[in-house]
């Protein structure tokens, strides 16, 4: 009885704990764990990410073509949504450099960069990029990240970073650039030259010099806040403007009223292609940053837990008219380095931008535009990833010379071109080591251990056999490879050549194409009298050798599930009936 009550008790504590867990709310995962102490650490570190953050975001603005003001906005309703819906602790989602240039790059040409027609633009292609995101997540697409590989992506991004320096070089030189084209800004800068304004590369000098001084020596001081402050303060006290220095301008204060207006259903179809760039770049950057920190800190990383706070925080973002937000890989780097490990650093620096947004909105309109394009020349060397081009073209070259196309297809003709490059590129990339895969003929050495050499015509593993490995799926692209190989290492005229064998332990699939190319091949190599045998055979593999009738034409006793059985029904094959 004591035994059966402690055993009922037990039972009772276990049945009670599952679904303990399962009544933690879906809202706020990011924060739990709670713990006051937890808290405490994770608001100052918010504090000292909105210090750093700040000046940044009004950088993004500007690649962006927005005012300055709707940089703010990004960290405030964008951020507490994602901290409300997704799941990913260190992932900060705010303006981004990336998304912030296909924004600009797709809807300069339909109104004035900043004007009211603009910023509804704006704040359509967020909404419509809210809504691929959310149905990725109802259909569960957060694996369209693993589409775009990291070598293509170094590339993309390096391409951004130069993109977005050109972009700006103007405004640090006070010199008027006409043209959001990369090569058309370039020759502008050029042709202007001789009308630089010396005291705004000075300006612009003295911020980069110093804020990568205190990068190197001291990086945890916020060096672009201090920038931007002590510009301003200068700005205001010396009145810049009377010298030719541009400026700002009035900057509205207030947090942002919830609407989505001066849109209508006619303006869909022209940023269709805009919002998709941004859902691409946001899918890929966002789920790679999530997946490195997450690993990083020993956490699980849930991608589509992430497309809904993605969702939401865009869905903020056009609502509070601001633009469209991304993961940000440099501000989740900050979120670490201040010392944050929960949502509860975001909400901590949504709470201070709040703060600036009622109170010290005044003051931004004394900021000089060559520090502004200052600050983002700072975002455009930290995007432009030279080291990682290195490293990728010392260990492959190949892949070097995908990341580098398509870091020149961004710079010269756009970044909505470049990221559908990137993609078709990392695809490409996958069906060409499908479409070309390893082969080799195995051959045993002296002590029995399976060596590999090349599928050239005359390789045999033994008298009368011949091991084939073919390291892919075999499909319809493939096929001819296969079949062209297998001709080639049987020869002319395989007298000597008694049972061909096809080591298909990397085939997990058979396409209806291939099949009827492998039964062509079984019927050319039956007549010459050579048997075809398959080993290695997978459990997957078995369901398609029998619907496409393969099992039947080659035999069941000619296909094995281990390459030993092969060799020994080889090797015994006397006392097996003829064909």
């Amino acid at each position: 009885m004591l035994a059966q009550g402690t055993l009922g008790m037990n039972t009772n504590t276990q049945d009670q704990s599952k679904p303990s867990r399962r009544r933690w709310p879906i809202l706020f995962r990011g924060m739990r764990p709670f713990s006051p102490a937890g808290g405490v650490r994770d608001s100052l570190a918010g504090i000292e990410l909105a210090a750093m953050s700040i000046p940044q975001a009004l950088g993004y603005a500007s690649i962006a073509g927005m005012p300055a003001v709707t940089g703010l906005y990004t960290l405030f309703l964008p951020l507490l949504a994602f901290a409300a819906f997704g799941s990913s602790r260190y992932l900060v989602v705010a303006a981004d450099s990336a998304t912030a240039a296909i924004l600009a790059g797709g809807i300069s040409g339909l109104a004035p960069v900043a004007s009211a027609r603009y910023v509804a633009l704006a704040g359509l292609v967020a909404m419509l990029t809210a809504g691929l995101l959310l149905l990725a997540r109802l259909l569960r697409l957060g694996f369209l990240a693993d589409f775009l590989s990291r070598t293509v992506l170094v590339g993309f991004l390096t391409g951004v970073g130069f993109q977005v320096g050109i972009a700006v070089l103007g405004e640090m030189l006070g010199l008027e650039v006409h043209t959001h084209r990369t090569v058309g800004q370039l020759a502008d800068i050029f042709r202007g030259l001789p009308r630089i304004h010396l005291p705004s590369v000075c300006l612009s000098a003295v911020v980069i010099g110093s804020v990568l001084a205190l990068d190197r020596f001291a990086p945890r001081v916020p060096g672009s806040l201090i920038a931007v402050a002590a510009s301003i303060a200068a700005s205001a006290t010396w009145g810049f403007a009377r010298h030719g220095i541009g400026i700002v301008g009035p900057v509205a204060g207030g947090l942002p009223h919830p609407s989505l207006s001066g849109v209508s259903w006619k303006d869909i179809e022209p940023v269709i292609p805009v919002a998709g760039s941004c859902f691409v770049m946001i899918v890929a950057q966002s789920a790679a940053t999530a997946r490195i920190y997450a690993a990083r800190h020993h956490q699980h990383s849930d991608e589509n837990a992430d497309l809904a706070g993605l969702s939401a925080a865009n869905v903020s973002a056009a609502l509070s008219g601001t633009f469209v937000v991304n993961g940000s890989p440099t501000q989740t780097a900050m979120v670490e380095r201040s010392g944050g490990q929960s949502h509860v650093t975001q909400v901590a620096m949504a709470a201070v931008v709040s703060l600036v947004l009622l109170f010290l909105t005044a003051p931004f309109q004394y900021l000089p535009r060559c520090v502004l394009g200052a600050i983002v020349f700072l975002v455009a060397l930290r995007l432009a990833d030279v080291r990682g081009l290195r490293r990728i073209r010392q260990e492959s070259p190949g892949e070097y010379a995908l990341a580098l196309t398509t870091a020149c297809v961004v710079v010269l003709v756009g970044v909505e071109q470049g990221i559908l490059l990137a993609m078709v590129l990392s695809l490409l990339r996958v069906v060409r080591h499908s479409y070309r895969p390893h082969t080799a003929v195995l051959v045993q050495g002296k002590e029995g251990i399976w060596q590999l050499t090349p599928a050239v015509p005359g390789a045999i593993t033994e008298p009368g056999l011949v091991v084939y490995r073919f390291s892919a799926v075999l499909f319809y692209a493939n096929a001819g490879m296969f079949a062209d190989e297998v001709r080639g290492l049987a020869g002319p005229d395989p007298s000597s050549l008694r049972w061909f064998v096809v080591d298909a332990g990397a085939i997990t699939h058979v396409d209806y194409t291939a099949a009827q190319v492998v039964l062509e091949l079984q019927r050319d190599l039956a007549d010459r009298g050579v048997d075809l045998a398959f080993a290695h055979v997978q459990s997957d593999l078995k369901p398609d050798l029998d619907r496409h009738h393969l099992t039947e034409a080659i035999r069941p006793s000619r296909i094995f599930d281990t390459l030993h059985e092969a060799l020994r029904a080889y090797r015994e094959r006397d006392s097996e009936p003829p064909l």
